[in-house]
């Protein structure tokens, strides 16, 4: 499961280098306006073409994430919203591995300081439980690094990096100057 370009590269590239050929899965729903949302795919695309692999658009539902988080709009980063918004999102994540014959997946998710580790982990096993043919890889993106590389990747593919998760809560959190 990749979120964005910026978070993506720099573990496409670590995957890449130790014989691992991902297939990347792009689905964000929560992403907010669906023009951000559409930036966001193209940069993703632009990189993984550039590696020749296969990347794969789950399409874009924002008014089904929306339904799935209602009632948790006026929860704070790393709050019960975002374990939801993570369960959704690796929950179809496991489910395209299970149709399609993966048995492990992963999620760049684990490579943002922003997100707690602990709530994505929690979401992808939950994912996997329900698709018993597929395994979460656990891994702390963050480390080996990965986070230098991906400032590097930044640079060198000139990103459009953004600056709030994508979902409208937190962008409305950093229109009011409040940090995620």
């Amino acid at each position: 499961h990749s979120c964005c370009a910026p978070c993506s590269s720099a573990i496409i590239e670590c995957m890449l280098e130790n014989g691992i050929r991902p297939t990347v899965f792009y689905c964000n729903p929560n992403i907010y306006p669906q023009a951000e949302y559409e930036i966001r795919k193209e940069e993703a695309i632009r990189f993984v073409t550039s590696k020749n692999l296969d990347f794969i658009d789950a399409d874009y539902d924002y008014a089904h994430w929306l339904h799935t988080i209602k009632g948790l709009e006026n929860e704070p980063e790393r709050g019960s919203r975002c374990l939801k918004c993570f369960t959704l999102r690796l929950t179809e994540t496991a489910r395209y591995a299970s149709e399609h014959g993966f048995s492990v997946f992963t999620t760049t998710l684990a490579s943002s300081r922003w997100k707690s580790l602990k709530q994505i982990n929690e979401a992808g096993r939950r994912a996997a439980a329900l698709y018993p043919d597929t395994l979460f890889w656990e891994q702390n993106w963050r480390k080996g690094g990965l986070q230098e590389r991906r400032n590097q990747l930044l640079k060198e593919y000139d990103f459009y990096n953004q600056q709030y998760c994508g979902c409208e809560f937190s962008m409305q959190r950093l229109e009011k100057n409040e940090t995620i």
